[in-house]
């Protein structure tokens, strides 16, 4: 029989909390998965009687400092204490039992419909797929190299939306090439990517970050986020702007008080728990949300291709519903868009659900008189999908223009 160990942990918002495991180093890791990313402003302690790890761990919230600087014993600097729900697994593996990690058959990743040359160079484009681990989750992306490559080459990152996957970027993300090495990723509980028992946006920025390094995207690189990816965008450059070249938002609202007040936004519901018998049948309803006309319904069908996954009993949408909580509507996200500490940009449709005309309004006055508001025609909120080549023209102006000043003010 193995003997049991015992942590305490502390302050929880006025609760303790005791874990007991046959594992202590387990035990200190699930407890720290439940209070890292609580936003605590004071010290949290975890203390544990066992001979193994008899020590005292310490680390404040997020806001104090980054992932980055880990966590600390008092001899210093840990390199051995998981960070964040490192464990996760012991919270929801049996959620994602079911779930099959066989790959797609190619003939049904393949779309039906016609399609323009432009989008079938894009896709037949070489990319790689690749995994980084983030605080315990495999965290996938996918990779495009610059052609020619470069020997210090600039990089791009991608974000999706929710519910969404990298491949919502696939016929998009080789038109930057020319110029930069180009990576999409798949955040947690989406796409390809594991799902966790938690999910918050500081998290999510940290898989960005940490996607970043392993793509290789060199220094400074630019991150474009489309929706709620826009929002972890923002996340991302209000923490560690300084590390970024900018930050490109796509069609994700922040209203003033008085509009929302007028014209609340309606919370989309995100449920994940049909399966469907066959491949055909579910991807028939393939809907995007908010559920909108597309006049481009090869790149739909694409998309809508890439999104489902095989099950333990038949077909299933690759996103967990967790990840799309109603939790995420609580996120300060109009700090984070305040708090942003690099260049940005704002890129939005004209016939947009989602922002309207008062809404970019709004937000630049957030953003400030210097930061690009990018209004594109006959786009809904689905804006690469809706006007993809207006969308990449769009892009690389801003791009240019912001690699065009970096080089002046360096010169000057």
């Amino acid at each position: 029989m193995v003997a049991s160990s015992a942590v305490t942990v502390g302050p929880d918002h006025g609760r303790s909390i005791v874990f007991l495991t046959a594992d202590p180093r387990s035990a200190i890791n699930v407890a720290l998965s439940r209070l890292r990313f609580n936003d605590s402003p004071g010290e949290v302690q975890i203390r544990t009687s066992s001979p193994e790890c008899l020590s005292i761990w310490s680390h404040r919230g997020p806001r104090d400092r980054g992932l980055d600087e880990g966590l600390r014993n008092e001899q210093g600097r840990s390199s051995d204490i998981m960070l964040a729900d490192q464990r996760q697994g012991l919270f929801d593996s049996a959620r994602t039992a079911s779930l099959s990690s066989e790959p797609v058959p190619a003939d049904l990743l393949t779309i039906r419909a016609p399609a323009p040359d432009w989008f079938r160079w894009a896709i037949s484009r070489p990319r790689q797929s690749q995994f980084v681990t983030v605080a315990g989750c495999r965290i996938h992306y996918l990779v495009w190299a610059s052609e020619p490559a470069k020997p210090a080459e600039r990089g791009l990152l991608f974000v999706h939306g929710g519910g969404a996957h990298s491949y919502w970027w696939s016929y998009i993300a080789p038109y930057f090439t020319r110029d930069f090495r180009v990576a999409a990723i798949d955040l947690s509980g989406m796409g390809d990517s594991g799902w966790r028992a938690h999910y918050n946006s500081q998290l999510r920025a940290e898989e960005i970050r940490a996607v970043i390094a392993a793509a290789q995207l060199g220094e400074r690189p630019f991150v474009i986020g489309h929706s709620f990816g826009g929002f972890m965008t923002m996340k991302v450059a209000s923490q560690y702007g300084g590390t970024l070249g900018g930050a490109v938002i796509v069609d994700s609202p922040i209203r003033s008080p008085e509009e929302e007040a007028r014209h609340p936004l309606e919370r989309p519901p995100m449920g994940n728990k049909r399966v469907y018998e066959t491949f055909d049948a579910a991807l028939a309803r393939f809907r995007l949300m908010p559920e909108q006309l597309c006049d481009n319904p090869f790149i739909v069908e694409f998309i809508g291709r890439h999104s489902l996954r095989r099950g333990k009993d038949g077909w299933v949408w690759k996103f967990d519903s967790e990840a799309m909580g109603s939790r995420r509507f609580g996120e300060p996200v109009r700090e984070y868009l305040q708090a942003v500490s690099c260049r940005a940009a704002l890129i939005f449709g004209e016939k947009s659900a989602l922002v309207s005309r008062e809404t970019a309004s709004y937000m630049s006055s957030m953003m400030g008189p210097r930061a690009p508001v990018v209004e594109v025609p006959e786009a809904r909120h689905h804006v690469m999908l809706d006007q993809p080549l207006g969308f990449v023209a769009a892009l690389r102006m801003l791009l240019d223009s912001w690699m065009r000043s970096e080089s002046a003010e360096g010169s000057g």
